[in-house]
């Protein structure tokens, strides 16, 4: 497309920019004009803001939480946004004898325990037979304090009880104890990343996860087995916009909170497991290593920080605001 612009704008209104959006050219002030046609967001390696037609919105798709670490997630229609993550989100997390996380990344069949959370209690249980079930009381703990080891951090931890260890040590034939962050403890984002010293939860290092529908779709074009969004564990999705449309955003409003979006997110092995047997395999990595691979790391979706506590609900507008 050539500098006349489209739906009749000013000729100086826009510079083409192929398959990417358009980039505002000379004449600023007649925009305007036109500011309830389009909308800005900034595009990190340019000057100049970044503009995208409306008719494209963004839209809430999906609300994730995964309420015990590396165990399946649930589907919300509304998540409550609190500074660690979404309430509930990985707030629980079991730990070996040595107090260190344990994961899908070396116990694939984690995958195959799915959760429930009540009115005041979670419900574990195996995908294969229901009848297998475990019941957690959301907000009582019996047993000690201790602490607990997620990658580079040490957090303290309380065992919840008895029981629970001992089904799930049942379940992977190794000792585990299951435990729960209490609202005492304090895990902080990395400075580097953090925007006003947020705590997370027992997630790998963020509270929030980004991911474009459209990225997915992107990523399963490639694909000669398309793989569902739970192989990526995001807690936001979003409908609407190009393939890694996150990756350019800064700054969005769903509802009454704000959301920064602050670094992509790396992945690892655990995407390879098959959510519904808890077999691995080589995809989707693989193929997105061959695109998607910055600095020897493979990129997909964007972690990010809660600006303002409220809550969010599927069909929201997502609107950036920088």
């Amino acid at each position: 497309m050539d500098r006349s612009g489209r739906n009749g704008l000013d000729r100086d209104l826009f510079i083409s920019l192929p398959e990417r959006g358009y980039y505002l050219g000379s004449d600023f002030p007649s925009f305007r004009r036109y500011s309830g046609l389009f909308g800005l967001i900034n595009f990190p390696d340019k000057d100049l803001p970044y503009f995208y037609p409306m008719e494209k919105k963004l839209i809430l798709q999906d609300i994730f939480i995964y309420p015990i670490k590396s165990l399946g997630g649930i589907r919300l229609a509304e998540g409550q946004v609190e500074e660690r993550g979404f309430r509930y989100d990985r707030r629980w997390m079991l730990v070996d004898e040595t107090g260190r996380f344990v994961s899908q990344r070396e116990f694939a069949k984690l995958a195959l325990l799915q959760v429930e959370v009540g009115e005041d209690s979670l419900f574990v249980f195996h995908k294969a037979d229901p009848n297998k079930r475990l019941q957690i009381p959301l907000d009582r703990a019996e047993g000690k304090e201790l602490l607990v080891t997620i990658w580079d951090d040490e957090v303290t931890g309380k065992v919840v009880n008895e029981e629970s260890g001992k089904w799930f040590s049942e379940f992977l034939g190794f000792k585990v104890d299951l435990v729960v962050m209490p609202e005492s403890s304090k895990r902080a984002v990395d400075p580097r990343y953090a925007v006003n010293e947020e705590s997370v939860s027992f997630a790998d290092g963020m509270p929030y996860l980004f991911i474009g529908q459209s990225s997915l779709d992107d990523l399963n074009s490639r694909l000669e087995n398309p793989v569902p969004m739970d192989r990526f564990r995001p807690n936001l999705v979003f409908s609407g916009g190009e393939p890694f449309l996150e990756d350019q955003l800064r700054k969005v409003q769903i509802g009454g909170v704000t959301f920064q979006l602050i670094k992509p997110c790396a992945r690892c092995v655990m995407t390879t497991v098959d959510q519904k047997t808890g077999e691995k395999g080589k995809e989707p990595l693989k193929t997105l290593s061959s695109y998607r691979t910055v600095n020897n790391k493979v990129m997909f979706g964007q972690n990010a920080v809660a600006l303002n506590l409220g809550s969010v609900n599927i069909g929201d507008e997502l609107i950036p605001l920088s």
